[in-house]
């Protein structure tokens, strides 16, 4: 593993099954399954950026950070796609639907959303 992001869970098991359906429509899997901790990545594999669900260790409830956003780069519009109805079905919220973000590039396509607990996550295809 080289570089992680935690993201707070109040729920793990609600979490665990959003990222289950999620992550997979962008070619991220489980990497590993710890009690109250479940860790993705690319293809499964932890030697690039590996995402941690876990409930925070103060044990105080797990918020959304005001300006924090996960982005997930991707290879086609089709998975950006993909990503935002996953996570639509699966129990989050649209923060922006897939399209064209010029104020960011002329090839800039992406979707913004949350997950249950209120992360905001980016998927972009820059291609």
């Amino acid at each position: 593993m080289t570089a992680y992001i935690t993201l707070g869970a109040n729920d793990c098991g609600q979490s665990n099954a959003f990222y289950d359906a999620v992550l997979p429509t962008i070619g991220w899997t489980l990497h590993a399954d710890l009690p109250g901790w479940r860790a993705y990545a690319e293809a499964g594999k932890g030697d690039g950026l590996t995402l941690w669900i876990a409930k925070p260790f103060n044990q105080e409830a797990a918020t959304a950070g005001n300006g924090t956003m996960v982005g997930f780069m991707v290879a086609s519009h089709t998975q950006v796609d993909a990503f935002h109805a996953a996570v639509l079905a699966n129990g989050g919220q649209d923060e922006g639907a897939p399209g064209f973000r010029p104020q960011y590039g002329p090839k800039w396509y992406a979707a913004y959303v949350r997950d249950p607990v209120g992360n905001k996550l980016a998927v972009v295809c820059n291609e």
